[in-house]
């Protein structure tokens, strides 16, 4: 795509970037949305340092195009995770969950281009000042981790776009090429697509996962949790069980040990629909297939292509 900044800092011809979702984005995923024509990410949140190198190592065989590592900043091994990065020469970092002050210098000094996902003008502000390259605006449509402020897509993207100089990339709520376009009309220039591509064929996600997207319907989704850390799941036996325990008025305590360990994977990589963790985004309820990633990175150009031509002709 011509005249974007988006495309010219990544050196990608399309727009279109997967999110670096856990559990979902491993190496297989990532460079088949790289080798479409966007950006592929590996999600590393759920990854231990040896196994991130793996999934990195991997990609570099599978694709000679761009890809990135997703680091969420609060990764008890973050420090870890960012040396093989270094030493792997990952050339695109983006970075959540967390100060983007505390590794960005460190990463660009290295020739790695770093992108910071926010979820207010606030702190696109703070991450534009701490020397990002571009943010991602997270809407609270998107599933899994999100920000308190539940600030919609429709809202933040223009707010994050008069903020800051830097590329805005439009995250949340966005599977669709007409989505898509109403992003780049609110300002945004690209766009960040996470549950589309969580179903799709090279998704590391469980079968079970998959097809449980397909039959999430408008609504089947809730912000959660947000004593702990604010997260979009799917309305299955553990999220009721989540319910129960405010409606006993339930403490932050209490709270975290129901959450326990590993929920996230029991549900999204192992299967278990009832007990497990299933973070999906709102635009679930528009999903009714899984095909390969390249397939849906063409069906989002395509569809964009089409909305804004038929903008221009009305």
């Amino acid at each position: 795509m011509t005249n974007n900044r988006v495309c010219s800092l990544l050196n990608i011809q399309y727009p279109i970037i997967q999110a670096g979702m856990i559990w979902c984005s491993g190496w297989e995923l990532a460079s088949a949305v790289s080798n479409a024509g966007g950006l592929g990410i590996i999600g590393s949140g759920s990854m231990y340092p040896d196994v991130l190198r793996g999934h990195i190592q991997k990609c570099k065989a599978a694709t000679k195009n761009n890809f990135a590592v997703n680091i969420p900043l609060i990764y008890p091994q973050v420090d870890q995770h960012i040396d093989i990065i270094l030493e792997e020469k990952v050339p695109i970092v983006f970075s959540s969950a967390g100060n983007p002050k505390t590794w960005t210098e460190k990463l660009k000094s290295h020739g790695i281009k770093v992108i910071h996902v926010v979820s207010s003008a606030k702190f696109a502000k703070k991450s534009e000042d701490a020397g990002v390259d571009a943010v991602v605006a997270e809407g609270f449509e998107a599933g899994g981790h999100n920000g308190r402020e539940e600030t919609t897509t429709m809202v933040l993207i223009p707010l994050v776009c008069d903020a800051v100089n830097i590329p805005v990339i439009a995250a949340g709520g966005i599977g669709s090429g007409r989505q898509m376009a109403a992003a780049f009309a609110l300002g945004a220039e690209a766009v960040q697509v996470g549950s589309r591509f969580a179903a799709s064929t090279e998704s590391s996600g469980h079968e079970n996962f998959k097809n449980t997207i397909l039959k999430t319907e408008e609504g089947g989704t809730l912000l959660t949790l947000k004593e702990l850390t604010p997260v979009r799941l799917i309305k299955n036996k553990f999220y009721h069980d989540v319910e129960a325990a405010y409606k006993n008025c339930a403490s932050v305590e209490e709270l975290q040990t129901l959450l326990g360990r590993a929920r996230s994977k029991k549900g999204m990589f192992e299967g278990d629909l009832e007990e497990g963790e299933l973070e999906i985004g709102q635009v679930s309820g528009m999903i009714r297939d899984i095909k390969p990633a390249e397939m849906i990175l063409k069906d989002l150009w395509d569809e964009y292509q089409k909305t804004v031509s038929g903008l221009k002709a009305g």
